[in-house]
């Protein structure tokens, strides 16, 4: 059986580790995987750097799109994954999560009638102006097999019109839903303890039993407005006081901070010596980081589960999320970019650690789960 993997962002690469890996440790007479990069994500820091860091193969074809508009990237992407679709002629193609690479897989796939298989289907923010949920919408109407990281997305799917119980075969028209745990889990635990030892990014940062809070800020939505960027910011500034922050830039946030912020407020920032502004990490450093930190201040959806994984509080720099159970289970606050919330989510946290985290995210073996069904899929 051939599948085709799609991946383009940083959040995708990862992801397809956990796949790959158990391909390879179970399943390689079974399985040919052909990987195709669509070259969404260009910097070496956040993209190449996790080929060689989580033992990826090499990608068989890279489409070198890079930035551009929504709808520029798209269509290159859509005509590039469309050519590679015609000459390998998979039994599947594999798309992940809800990036301009999914939209444009699960576009060019349906169109020439490859089942899809979506992984991290049914999830919801609720909100159509975040690019992301008209990404997944979109795939997931497209898709034969559907696979949801939690119950809470099987229901979305649900009222969305999908039958649960859909006897086989299965198609586009007729798909199948399952409900199988987080890809992201099984990478969390495999690669845990190996992050302890292959880097040295605790020590190398002076933060070794020292309690810090680490943040990511990097949708367009806070990035790209000014006002939005600054309370965030500001937020930033007072939580330094009491606890030091450590910032991996993405490479949009390191550019528009010194546009979108104004010159006093740099100046705070930059010459805080409690506030850590770092260069992008690799995907065994972030691990590290978020298994130290005392609390996560982010607006990514995957650094929200990874520091539900690692048992840390998380503050959420949006006023929705896909993953409604970090915050149903009291372990997550959706702060937006709201200053005084982010502010008062702090103190609660710092009141109120928590200390239960329930296993809603799987037993670790999602990645074999899906093979398996991927496999029965194409025996029926």
């Amino acid at each position: 059986m051939k599948l085709v993997t799609i991946i383009g962002a940083r959040p995708q690469i990862i992801k397809a580790a956990a796949l790959s890996r158990a391909i390879r440790n179970h399943y390689k007479d079974q399985i040919q995987e052909i990987i195709v990069h669509t070259g969404q994500h260009y910097d070496d820091n956040m993209s190449q750097v996790f080929f060689d860091e989580l033992q990826i193969p090499r990608p068989d074809y890279n489409l070198h799109v890079g930035s551009a508009s929504h709808g520029v990237q798209t269509a290159r992407m859509t005509e590039g994954i469309e050519d590679i679709l015609i000459k390998e002629q998979p039994d599947f193609i594999v798309l992940y999560g809800d990036t301009n690479s999914t939209l444009a897989g699960a576009v060019a796939a349906a169109k020439i009638h490859v089942p899809i298989v979506h992984i991290e289907a049914g999830l919801r923010s609720f909100n159509k102006a975040m690019p992301e949920e008209i990404n997944r919408i979109v795939c997931d109407h497209c898709s034969t097999l559907l696979f949801s990281p939690t119950l809470a997305g099987v229901e979305n799917l649900r009222r969305e019109g999908f039958a649960i119980d859909n006897e086989p075969p299965f198609s586009i028209d007729k798909p199948k839903v399952y409900h199988c745990g987080d890809i992201m889990y099984d990478n969390s635990l495999h690669f845990a303890d190996i992050a302890e030892t292959k880097t040295d990014i605790i020590n190398r940062l002076n933060l070794s039993g020292k309690p810090f809070v680490l943040a990511t800020i990097h949708r367009d939505s806070n990035t790209d407005h000014p006002e939005r960027l600054s309370a965030i910011f500001k937020a930033i500034i007072r939580l330094s006081e009491d606890c030091r922050i450590v910032l991996p830039l993405h490479p949009r946030t390191s550019k528009l901070l010194k546009t979108n912020l104004d010159e006093e407020l740099q100046m705070q920032v930059f010459n805080n010596t409690n506030i850590s502004l770092i260069p992008p990490v690799s995907f065994l450093e972030m691990i590290a980081l978020e298994r130290h930190a005392r609390l996560v201040l982010t607006d990514s959806g995957g650094v929200q589960k990874e520091s539900y994984f690692f048992k840390k509080p998380c503050i959420i720099l949006r006023p929705e999320t896909e993953w409604v159970e970090i915050v149903q289970t009291g372990n997550a606050i959706l702060a937006d970019a709201d200053e005084s919330r982010i502010r008062q989510a702090w103190q609660h946290f710092k009141d109120n650690p928590p200390t239960v985290f329930p296993e809603v995210f799987g037993d670790g073996h999602a990645a074999e789960f899906m093979l398996e069904k991927i496999i029965l899929c194409k025996s029926l």
